[in-house]
């Protein structure tokens, strides 16, 4: 999964969602340099990128791209997936996204110090763009695509996968549901797990 659906299983603890959120640039047991609450959120990260990668849902969304994308067919179903968790965002919450997208934002801020040096370097890009509220607006997840492809050293051209998207729209955002309903009762269960071993 992505940013948004990383930090909305995270629960309501602000430092929990950081180290969801910034999960993918630790590495190792350098989660053992943060605040105990950031540590949980990391290794709630890694549970959960464990059971989507392994889940046949998410992995036949996934197939849909890897000829094509080959080792971005990843990075493009966690993506799209986001996609669907702001487009559908009522479903799922009663803050509104907006509101949701732009108290995380204040959050990294309150806590910039705490930040890794990813998360830092990438605040100002999420938060100008406002990332989190815009990945419903498939132009805008285009952009964002676009943006990532500039990280690699070759053009992945995972902007392009738009088109893809659309052709199977329905279909995506059927496998998204039925996932993402697994996937909140599974962090759910998780994160109670990490906040139970690390608060004895």
């Amino acid at each position: 999964m992505n940013f948004l659906a990383h930090i909305y299983l995270s629960g309501n603890n602000e430092r929990i969602k950081i180290g969801n959120f910034m999960g993918d640039g630790v590495r190792g047991k350098d989660y053992n340099n943060f605040h105990l609450d950031i540590k949980i959120g990391i290794l709630l990260h890694r549970e959960i990128d464990t059971f989507t990668d392994n889940h046949e849902i998410f992995r036949k969304s996934k197939r849909r791209f890897s000829a094509k994308y080959n080792h971005f067919s990843g990075i493009i179903t966690d993506m799209i997936y986001d996609h669907f968790l702001s487009k559908n965002w009522n479903h799922y919450s009663d803050v509104a996204l907006k509101d949701f997208a732009h108290n995380f934002y204040e959050s990294l801020r309150k806590h910039y110090d705490e930040l890794n040096d990813k998360t830092k370097y990438l605040l100002p890009y999420i938060s100008e763009r406002d990332w989190l509220y815009n990945y419903q607006f498939l132009e805008e997840l285009q952009i964002i695509l676009g943006q990532m492809d500039k990280r690699f050293k070759f053009d992945s051209n995972m902007k392009d996968s738009i088109f893809e998207l659309q052709q199977d729209y329905d279909l995506f955002e059927n496998e998204f549901t039925l996932f993402f309903n697994e996937l909140i009762q599974f962090s759910d269960l998780k994160r109670k797990e990490l906040e139970n071993t690390f608060s004895v």
